[in-house]
Parts: C-alpha cells; sequence; structure tokens
C-alpha cells in the first residue's frame, strides 16, 4: 500500500507542476496583447503566441504536412504546414507567434499554413 501513496503523491506533484508552468505562459503570453487560443475566434483573423508542444510529419491526403501543437497556458491548438516535411527552427519547446484563421476539422481547432515568427 504505501506504493499506491507514493504514486499518488507523485502524479499530484507532476499534475500541479504543469498546472504551474501553464499559469506562468498565460501570464508571459497574456501581457503581449495577441489572443490567447481558448478565446480566439474560429473564422476569423487571429495572432496567437506560445510554444510547441509537438512537431510531427503526418501526411494529409498524400501530400506531406509538418503538424504541431501550440499551447499557451489557456489551450491548446493544431498548427499544419501543408507541403512541408521540416521547417528550420520548429521544434518542440520552441516559442513561436502565429497569425492565420482557426478552422476545425474533426473537433479539432487548426491553423492551415499561418504566418509564423520564431520567438527568442
Amino acid at each position: 500500500m504505501p506504493d499506491k501513496s507514493r504514486l499518488r503523491r507523485s502524479i499530484s506533484n507532476w499534475a500541479s507542476s504543469s498546472d504551474h508552468y501553464a499559469r506562468d505562459l498565460r501570464r508571459s503570453y497574456a501581457d503581449s496583447g495577441l489572443d490567447t487560443i481558448a478565446e480566439a475566434p474560429d473564422r476569423e483573423l487571429v495572432r496567437l503566441r506560445g510554444t510547441l508542444r509537438t512537431v510531427t510529419l503526418r501526411p494529409r491526403g498524400g501530400v506531406p504536412a509538418l503538424e504541431a501543437e501550440l499551447f499557451d497556458g489557456s489551450g491548446v491548438i493544431t498548427i499544419v504546414w501543408l507541403g512541408r516535411r521540416r521547417i528550420a527552427g520548429i521544434a518542440p519547446g520552441r516559442s513561436l507567434q502565429v497569425q492565420g484563421r482557426i478552422g476545425a476539422h474533426d473537433g479539432t481547432r487548426i491553423l492551415y499554413n499561418p504566418r509564423y515568427e520564431l520567438m527568442p
């Protein structure tokens, strides 16, 4: 039984640290004057800033597509660059500002081929 309580504490500590991380991201990106992912409207031009959590090559309809998850502490949005296998500087952990129109596919909010700027 002591192993279960230790596991619960570990999971609780991990969840708490990810909550702190999300809060810190919200604070740092809120001051930028940009939209937050959670509140950004669909089908309207938006500017978002966040950190890339994952970057994956996932072909769509036989066309190469670089897919990434952008996280700003308020939510996650999928970014897809069609026709690209890789983009220099696009990697997990990188801060990025994107501009485009949010669409939806199978219940997932997506930005296709956004303008982007790598942040320091």
